[in-house]
């Protein structure tokens, strides 16, 4: 058997635009495919059934692969709160749990993303050698929403996005 731990990654971004419209980003196919784990030109698949028990997917194609991610919502409280799970079965059969809190400010909103990553771990591995892991995991983790978000801010306030050429 696995052993695996978890470790929580926490994120806060703001918004120039009501909650409504970042919780429909989060949620709408059409503008799934344009910021979450693909970009519109490389997507083949973005589905969202927003509700509890409802599924989520998005296939991307990049390099000459499909990356596939999935999940299921847990909690859809429009326009404040989603908790759903995450998981890319071509990596690893753990799902981890996503909560997304959106807050109204005076400005626009303000988004509160929690990710508790699963990790696992090698036999033998010290607390030192977790503890390790737990960094490189939330950092490698921490990169990829801070470029989504950037995306993500960009559709919600402008209604595009402008993609970098990687």
């Amino acid at each position: 058997m696995t052993k695996t731990s978890i470790t929580t990654l926490n994120m806060k971004r703001k918004f120039d635009v009501a909650a409504e419209k970042v919780f429909e980003a989060w949620t709408n196919a059409e503008m799934i495919k344009k910021w979450m784990f693909t970009m519109e030109h490389t997507n083949k698949v973005a589905e969202s059934n927003p509700r509890v028990g409802g599924t989520w997917e998005i296939v991307d194609h990049r390099d000459g692969k499909d990356y596939r991610a999935i999940g299921e919502y847990k909690v859809v409280e429009p326009p404040r709160k989603l908790i759903f799970t995450f998981k890319m079965p071509q990596f690893s059969d753990l799902a981890d749990d996503i909560t997304v809190e959106i807050q109204p400010i005076e400005s626009g909103c303000e988004l509160i993303f929690t990710q508790e990553i699963n990790v696992i771990h090698e036999e033998g591995w010290t607390t030192e050698d977790i503890e390790k892991t737990y960094e490189d995991w939330k950092k490698e983790t921490e990169q990829g929403w801070n470029y989504m978000f950037i995306g993500l801010k960009e559709l919600v306030e402008t209604g595009k996005i402008t993609y970098p050429s990687f």
